[in-house]
């Protein structure tokens, strides 16, 4: 079990640096990089007992299955780099497979596709209740939470130096995230918040990538980007440009935390971004574990103790500002906890609900 779990956390954590930073790096380094994930994963196959990537039953009980998202994106990344520590705390293999993203997370593990996935904490509530990103899929309740990993910063992004508010978004070009996501209902949430409507802007349904390639072409005026911050595609904005970010605040924020208890006040610090000279008071969702409700007690309790008993390790390794730690584990989140993640919880002081 030693060989087993020391190759795949070296596996893992390779891959999460490879995904995660190698913003600036050579092409000869990305490609020993590449080289050398292919050999541990080989040698990981033979010797450690790892199996194929993709769906497999929840009942298997040696191999535990997370759904992750895209491979070039901060799930992916994130859900590897955990991976070796969940895999040695319950004596499973941890298998990462690469998905469309939380909706998509959800639904496969709600629908038994997979054990585990990564979802924002308001997608879960949409699919609890059937709503918005989940309207006529009807409600998935098969799941439940583990526990809460890291904010993810409601970003508006603008080159234009005229756009200082919420408000000042009318009239202009605005990328709300691809149609239906989650990033859409958030951008709605917020311009209802400050009394807005989806006809007060021009939408642009972007990606982020492409959404800083078209404000820097001037086809599009701002951006909604809701990620971890530091943000890659704002990074490199800012690399290159005179960046602000919008703050969402006041008795509108207030407003919108009460009316749905999934978003959190946020803060995205000076220094976060090139030219970024002070705080910038937003709000945001928290990057969540899921695990399926059928999962069993003892299970979900060593993955959820292979997750917070290493988050001084986890943080260690990582490069970009993420606070992972027990104490924010269980705000924001609205949809029941599993058992096993309450029992772990309990142990620690903290009760959160099951039903």
């Amino acid at each position: 079990m030693a060989v087993e779990t020391g190759c795949r956390i070296l596996y893992n954590k390779m891959k999460y640096d490879y995904f995660s930073t190698n913003k600036g790096e050579s092409i000869m380094k990305k490609r020993i990089y590449a080289l050398l994930m292919a050999a541990v994963m080989m040698f990981g196959i033979s010797a450690c007992g790892a199996s194929a990537e993709g769906p497999q039953a929840v009942e298997n009980p040696s191999v535990v299955t997370l759904a992750a998202g895209d491979p070039a994106a901060s799930y992916f990344a994130f859900s590897n780099l955990l991976a070796g520590y969940m895999g040695d705390a319950a004596d499973v293999t941890v298998s990462v497979t690469a998905t469309g993203g939380a909706v998509a997370n959800v639904e496969g593990v709600a629908d038994g596709l997979y054990t585990m996935g990564m979802a924002q904490a308001d997608t879960m509530d949409y699919a609890w209740k059937g709503i918005n990103s989940f309207e006529g899929k009807g409600e998935k309740q098969s799941f439940r939470a583990l526990g809460g990993l890291y904010e993810e910063s409601v970003q508006i992004v603008t080159l234009d130096e005229s756009i200082e508010t919420v408000a000042d978004l009318k009239g202009h070009v605005v990328s709300v995230g691809a149609e239906g996501s989650g990033i859409y209902y958030n951008a709605m949430d917020i311009l209802t918040a400050y009394g807005m409507t989806a006809e007060d802007i021009d939408m642009e349904f972007l990606g982020f990538g492409e959404a800083a390639e078209a404000m820097k072409n001037g086809d599009v005026d701002a951006a909604f980007m809701v990620s971890g911050a530091p943000t890659k595609a704002i990074e490199d904005l800012a690399a290159e440009y005179d960046l602000h970010l919008v703050s969402v605040d006041g008795a509108e924020a207030e407003k919108l935390i009460a009316d749905h208890p999934y978003y959190n006040k946020h803060v995205v610090m000076s220094g976060t971004y090139t030219g970024l000279d002070k705080d910038v008071t937003t709000i945001s969702v928290k990057a969540t574990m899921i695990v399926s409700a059928d999962a069993s007690e003892e299970l979900v309790y060593n993955l959820t103790a292979g997750i917070y008993e290493n988050t001084e390790s986890v943080s260690a390794i990582l490069t970009r500002g993420i606070d992972m730690n027990v104490e924010n584990a269980t705000t924001g989140i609205t949809v029941p906890f599993h058992a096993g993640a309450a029992k772990y919880f309990a142990e620690k002081g903290i009760t959160v609900p099951t039903e």
